[in-house]
């Protein structure tokens, strides 16, 4: 996995913890849903960049 790669997925992650977050802390269900789908959605990709690694 690339380093650049890497760190844009975490950061999508990051960024979704924040938004659930604030979501919660704001009672808006649907930034706190929009926050968890980046979660999901940040570490899928960097699973799907394990399995790359894997077989390179």
């Amino acid at each position: 996995m690339s380093g650049i790669d890497k760190a844009k997925n975490k950061a999508q992650e990051l960024s979704g913890k924040g938004k659930e977050s604030v979501g919660e802390a704001t009672g808006d269900r649907d930034l706190q849903a929009e926050g968890q789908a980046d979660q999901a959605s940040g570490n899928l990709k960097q699973a799907g960049e394990k399995v790359k690694d894997v077989f390179k």
